[in-house]
C-alpha cells in the first residue's frame, strides 16, 4: 500500500507547486499590464541621475538608488566593489558661440575626463600649424587663441601622453624634410615659370601635430570636425596615469561639422572673429571607487544555482543613457519587482545584476566572472541586455534546452497579442565558445561555457529605432526609448527568468557550443 501513496502523494504535490508557480505567473502578467514600472525606473536613473560615467557623482548616487529599491522590493541587496579609477569627473552644462556679424550658437560636444574652460573664455580663431615653419610663423598669436584641427572625431580626445608626442616628432622631423624639398620645388618652379610647374609633396596630416608647443604656448583649446548626433567617449590614453596633480590643460572640443566648416572658411580669409565658450568639466581628487549592484531573490531549493539577468548601469555622460543601457537595466529591475510583488519564491537563485565600467571595456561583468569562477558551471543562463528599447519577441535554443524553454515560455502568448512570442530550436551549427570579450557583458559568462542566450528583440511595430543613432552619442536620452517595447520586455523577461528559476534542474550545456578541436 504504501508503494502507491507515496507516488502518489509526491504527484500531488508536484501539481500543487505548478500551479503555486502558475498563480505566480498570472500575478506577475497582470502587474505587469497594470502596474508597469519600467519607464520610472528609466526616468530616475536618466533624468535624475543622467550620464553614469564611472567616477562620477550621477553613477554612485543612481547605484545607491538601485539597491535602495532592490531593498524596498525585499530582495537581499550586494554592492560589489569592481574598481576604481585614479580620479573622478562630473559634467556641467557647456555653452558655446560665435561672436560675429554671423554670430551663432556652438553644438559641440567634449569627451569626459577632459578639461573645462575657467569660466567664460572668449578668443581667436588660427588654423593649427602643420609644419615647424609654421608654428614658428604664428607661435606668438598662438596665446589665447582656439585652434582648429585636422582630422574627423571619432568621438576620442586627442592623446597628449608622452608616447603620443613622441610619435608625432616622428611625424614631424618627416614633415620637416618634406618642407625642405618643397622650397626647392617652389624655387625650380619660380625659375621656369612659365612651364608646367612641379607638384608639391604631400605632408603627413596627423591632427594636433604641435599640441605640446600650442599648449605651451598658452591656446585655450583645440577644435575638430564632428558628425552628428556628436559622439563624445572619453580620455581612455591617459585616465590610467591620471592624478589629481597632471589634470589635461586645454579643452578638446568636437564641433558640428557644418559649422566647423563656416568657422575653418572664415579662419582662412582672416577675418576678425571670436569664439567663446564656458565648459563646466570638473574632476576630484581619487581613486574613486565603482561597484556592480546585484539585487538578489534568494532559492528555496536550489540557493546556490542561478538564472542571471541584467545590463549595464553605467553610461557615457554626453547624454543621460535613455537607451545605452537604461533600455537594458531598467526592464530587468521591473522584471524583478515584479517577481517579489507577485509573491514568487523561486526555487534556484535570481540574480539582477546592474553592471559597472561596462563602457571603459566590460570592467564590472569581467571583475564578478573572475571573482565567482566556483558559481560559473550552476548558471543556468545569464540574460544580457544591451542593444536598445526593442521589444523581447523571441528565442533561438540548442535542441537540448528546447523542451524545457516550451514549458517556461508558454504563458507568454497571452500576454500582448500585438507582441507574438516566437520559440525556436537552432537549425544552424553551435559556434565555438569566445575566446576574446565582445561587445558587451555577456562576453566573460560566454568565455567560460555559461549559456548567454538572449531575446531576439526587433522593431516589430515599425517606429525606425536606428541604435547608431544614440549609440555613444548626445542622443542617448530617455525620449529615445520605446514605452511599450520597453514593458512588455519586462514582463517577458520575468515570466522566463521565474520559469527557469523553478525548473527542477538546470539548463543542458549540451550542443551549447561547438566542440573545442583537439590539438
Amino acid at each position: 500500500m504504501k508503494r502507491i501513496i507515496l507516488p502518489f502523494l509526491f504527484l500531488l504535490a508536484a501539481a500543487g507547486l505548478d500551479a503555486q508557480q502558475g498563480k505566480v505567473v498570472d500575478r506577475i502578467i497582470e502587474l505587469g499590464q497594470t502596474d508597469n514600472r519600467t519607464m520610472q525606473h528609466l526616468d530616475v536613473i536618466s533624468n535624475r541621475f543622467g550620464g553614469r560615467l564611472i567616477g562620477s557623482d550621477a553613477y554612485e548616487n543612481a547605484a545607491l538608488w538601485c539597491a535602495s529599491e532592490f531593498k524596498k522590493w525585499g530582495m537581499e541587496v550586494i554592492l560589489d566593489e569592481a574598481g576604481t579609477v585614479p580620479v573622478g569627473f562630473n559634467r556641467g552644462p557647456w555653452f558655446g558661440r560665435m561672436l560675429s556679424d554671423n554670430g551663432m550658437v556652438l553644438h559641440f560636444a567634449t569627451p569626459s575626463f577632459t578639461s573645462g574652460t575657467k569660466g567664460v573664455q572668449r578668443g581667436h580663431v588660427l588654423i593649427e600649424p602643420k609644419s615647424k615653419e609654421e608654428f614658428e610663423r604664428m607661435k606668438g598669436a598662438l596665446k589665447g587663441a582656439w585652434v582648429l584641427i585636422g582630422g574627423k572625431s571619432t568621438g576620442w580626445p586627442i592623446d597628449y601622453s608622452l608616447k603620443a608626442d613622441s610619435a608625432r616628432e616622428s611625424i614631424k622631423l618627416y614633415n620637416d624634410s618634406i618642407s625642405k624639398i618643397n622650397r626647392e620645388i617652389m624655387r625650380e618652379n619660380f625659375t621656369n615659370r612659365g612651364s608646367e610647374p612641379k607638384p608639391m609633396l604631400p605632408l603627413k596630416e596627423e591632427p594636433a601635430l604641435f599640441y605640446r608647443e600650442m599648449r605651451e604656448a598658452g591656446i585655450l583649446g583645440i577644435i575638430q570636425s564632428a558628425t552628428v548626433p556628436i559622439t563624445a567617449l572619453y580620455d581612455r590614453k591617459n585616465l590610467d596615469n591620471m592624478t589629481f596633480e597632471n589634470l589635461p590643460t586645454v579643452c578638446d572640443i568636437k564641433l558640428d561639422e557644418s559649422q566647423y566648416k563656416i568657422i575653418e572658411q572664415m579662419a582662412k580669409e582672416r577675418r576678425y572673429f571670436l569664439l567663446e565658450f564656458d565648459i563646466r568639466n570638473h574632476f576630484k581628487p581619487g581613486p574613486v571607487k565603482y561597484h556592480n549592484v546585484i539585487g538578489v531573490i534568494k532559492g528555496t531549493k536550489y540557493p546556490d544555482e542561478y538564472v542571471m539577468m541584467g545590463g549595464h548601469l553605467d553610461a557615457f555622460d554626453v547624454a543621460t543613457g535613455g537607451v545605452d543601457d537604461g533600455s537594458g537595466v531598467t526592464p530587468a529591475m521591473e522584471a524583478a519587482r515584479l517577481i517579489m510583488a507577485a509573491g514568487g519564491k523561486p526555487e534556484r537563485t535570481i540574480l539582477v545584476c546592474l553592471w559597472a565600467g561596462e563602457e571603459f571595456g566590460l570592467l564590472g561583468s569581467k571583475h564578478w566572472v573572475e571573482s565567482n569562477m566556483d558559481k560559473l558551471p550552476k548558471i543556468s543562463n545569464y540574460f544580457n541586455r544591451d542593444g536598445g528599447p526593442t521589444v523581447a519577441s523571441g528565442l533561438t535554443v540548442p535542441e537540448a534546452m528546447y523542451e524545457d524553454f516550451v514549458k517556461v515560455c508558454k504563458p507568454l502568448n497571452s500576454i500582448n497579442p500585438d507582441f507574438p512570442f516566437t520559440l525556436t530550436k537552432r537549425s544552424t551549427p553551435a559556434r565555438p565558445r569566445p575566446t576574446s570579450a565582445g561587445g558587451s557583458d555577456h562576453a566573460h559568462f560566454a568565455m567560460n561555457g555559461v549559456p548567454t542566450l538572449s531575446f531576439e528583440t526587433p522593431d516589430s511595430k515599425g517606429y525606425n529605432f536606428a541604435y547608431g543613432e544614440i549609440w555613444h552619442t548626445e542622443r542617448d536620452t530617455y525620449d529615445k526609448s520605446i514605452a511599450e517595447y520597453q514593458e512588455h520586455t519586462a514582463v517577458v523577461t520575468a515570466v522566463v527568468v521565474y520559469g527557469l528559476a523553478n525548473l527542477d534542474h538546470l539548463l543542458s550545456r549540451e550542443g551549447l557550443f561547438a566542440p573545442e578541436k583537439k590539438e
